[in-house]
């Protein structure tokens, strides 16, 4: 038994209206291009993410060396 705490009337059921969507989209016209789109995106985020230093796979450079702090020098003094 359910109370009227547990459900609204006005809840969104997504069995009964994800249908929907396809009165809008026709895949028959948009599908294909949908899907071009996303090919394009891919490799757009693909090609960004490879080009940054240190990330590609092709990345066989030695390990880098540590940078060693400056040495302080004394200041000279006028007098």
């Amino acid at each position: 038994m359910q109370t009227p705490f547990h459900r609204s009337p006005f809840e969104y059921n997504a069995a009964e209206q994800d249908y929907l969507i396809w009165q809008v989209i026709n895949p028959s016209t948009f599908l294909m291009p949908i899907f071009i789109a996303l090919t394009v995106l891919a490799l757009l985020v693909h090609t960004v993410a490879f080009a940054i230093p240190g990330r590609a796979w092709t990345n066989h450079k030695a390990a880098p060396v540590a940078v060693v702090a400056p040495v302080a020098v004394a200041a000279p003094t006028v007098g």
